[in-house]
């Protein structure tokens, strides 16, 4: 018989010279490593920015605007279902075997709706840009004034200190 060694006693030996000596050292040093990164995390996130509550809300889609009436007699014929979801998948089924020609009505509604919106929406933006402007304007102003208060009041307080 040969003193060689087979595959499996290097491997047994591979993983014994890989494995560290104390296993609880290890695990502390990855939680570190781990902790590090979701801190590096925390800072890259963005808080988003705050909703004007006068901007005009989005028009409803065609399949919204058949949702409000389909709401309305899904809960006539059944008035014991309370659930929502039960009326958007009911609502939702309808609408997929409803023809392009059923579907016309609700698409003319949310295109009138779409462009009155457009309508509020460009009237908003241009609000915002005069109100941007104006702004600028207004703190250039008050700004001036404000200097313009205390040099007036130094002159008041030197003439009071000379007499």
């Amino acid at each position: 018989m040969k003193g060689a060694k087979g595959k499996g006693a290097t491997r047994k030996e591979t993983k014994e010279a890989l494995k560290p000596v104390e296993d609880s050292k290890v695990g502390k040093r990855k939680a570190a490593i781990k902790a590090e990164k979701s801190n590096k995390r925390r800072t890259k996130k963005v808080k988003p920015a705050k909703k004007d509550p006068n901007k005009p809300k989005r028009p409803a889609s065609a399949f919204f605007v058949f949702l409000e009436e389909f709401r309305k007699t899904y809960k006539l014929e059944h008035p014991n279902v309370k659930a929502v979801s039960a009326v958007g998948k009911a609502g939702g089924e309808k609408w997929k075997s409803m023809s392009d020609a059923e579907k016309a009505p609700y698409e003319a509604k949310a295109a009138k709706k779409k462009v009155e919106y457009e309508k509020l929406i460009s009237a908003y933006n241009k609000k915002q840009e005069s109100a941007a402007e104006d702004g600028d304007e207004e703190s250039d102003r008050s700004k001036s004034e404000i200097h313009d208060d205390d040099e007036e009041e130094s002159e008041e307080e030197e003439e009071e200190d000379d007499d």
